[in-house]
């Protein structure tokens, strides 16, 4: 019998974008996950409220030129999670 892979597993040590169910949008390198824990590294969290612009358009400006990470270390609760994604998936 095969063992379905875990999907976060192929994620980790790379740069992603979770969007969440409130006004944010986390940007960073996926380093490890429990039952009830994403941890990203070198990470931007960024409050939606405080700019102009869409998530969308703030996603793929940080594509592009990158992005300020504003924290060294960030545990975010699995369960405030809506999709998370490569960075280097965003399309133009």
């Amino acid at each position: 019998m095969s063992e379905t892979p875990n999907l976060l597993e192929t994620l980790l040590k790379q740069e992603v974008v979770i969007d969440v169910r409130s006004e944010y949008v986390y940007i960073g390198k996926l380093m490890a996950y429990d039952d009830h824990y994403l941890v990203l590294k070198q990470a931007d969290v960024h409050d939606l409220r405080d700019s102009s612009t869409t998530r969308e358009v703030y996603v793929l400006e940080a594509k592009r030129h990158g992005y300020p990470w504003n924290r060294e270390q960030v545990l975010l609760r699995r369960e405030e999670a809506i999709s998370i994604s490569l960075l280097a998936d965003v399309r133009e």
